[in-house]
């Protein structure tokens, strides 16, 4: 009975040893709270959004070429200022540095020319980013005139339009209209240095659709009506969620609108008005091979 009660207070210290040690030791998640990254304590959000990081896009239908009955070329402007466009030129992560982004990390290729014949330098492309200012400083001490030379890269605010080339063709197989964006290229506003007056439209570079499809899928849109929906640059430009204008079709003498028009007194009501006549006419083409 003595070496029973030995045992009892035995046990009963044991077991009050060990609780005191447990009550000083830390909890675990405070021994590893000081390996975690602080990107995934301190986030802008109720949960780290990994739904866009993820996203996969869907490869295009294998086409024949027998099996294009019927192809157009259209050439049309995104006009960023437009209210269904705002998206484009997000003070945030506009549309222009993602290009800029995807290029300057060689995740795509750009070229010169709409055709995607010249390749653009790594070099030269940070020359057409890049925008050299000349100005005149004058001494007012020693009244001397000096000229200086000041490089600034080009800002999403300087970017207003987007040019797109894209197909429009008649798949006998699948007997139905389809549309494949071919390019799409970032237009920036030439002025003139003395006047300030505007001289001309210059594209930067052109972004090959195809080859950016699967890059931009991994960059989120802004969606002003759902901040949390996961809609990518790839998914607008799939389901077409931009509107556009048309400023030339494929013609014999490969002239845009504007060549066609110039001179006229009403020249832009003109041109907006023949780029909804073609876009009537590519509705009324589908509709017509079913009409009996």
């Amino acid at each position: 009975m003595k070496s029973f009660k030995v045992l009892f207070c035995l046990l009963v210290s044991a077991l009050f040893a060990f609780s005191v040690q447990a009550q000083d030791t830390p909890p675990e998640t405070d021994l590893l709270e000081s390996d975690t990254p602080s990107e995934d304590i301190y986030i802008d959000d109720i949960v780290k959004r990994r739904l866009v990081e993820e996203n996969r896009i869907t490869e295009y239908d294998h086409v024949r070429e027998a099996d294009i009955a019927w192809e157009r070329r259209i050439w049309r402007v995104i006009d960023v200022r437009e209210k269904m466009n705002l998206p484009f030129a997000y003070p945030e992560k506009p549309l222009f540095d993602v290009f800029r982004e995807m290029a300057e990390n060689g995740e795509i290729m750009v070229f010169n020319d709409e055709s995607f014949k010249e390749p653009i330098s790594m070099e030269d492309l940070q020359g057409k980013l890049n925008r050299i200012d000349t100005f005149v400083n004058f001494n007012y001490e020693t009244y001397e005139e000096t000229i200086e030379i000041a490089e600034s890269p080009i800002n999403a605010e300087d970017i207003k339009r987007y040019r797109v080339k894209e197909i429009w063709y008649f798949d006998e197989e699948a007997s139905m209209m389809k549309v494949r964006i071919l390019g799409i290229s970032p237009i920036r506003d030439v002025y003139d240095d003395e006047t300030g007056e505007f001289k001309y439209p210059e594209p930067l570079f052109w972004i090959y659709y195809p080859e950016a499809r699967r890059t931009l899928a991994q960059h989120r849109v802004f969606n002003e009506n759902n901040v949390i929906a996961s809609m990518t640059w790839y998914d607008l430009f799939e389901s077409r969620m931009f509107s556009s204008y048309i400023i030339k079709n494929s013609n014999v003498l490969d002239l845009r609108l504007s060549d066609i028009y110039e001179g006229y007194e009403s020249a832009g009501i003109d041109m907006l008005l023949e780029g909804e006549k073609i876009k009537a006419e590519l509705f009324n083409f589908e509709h017509d091979l079913w009409e009996y």
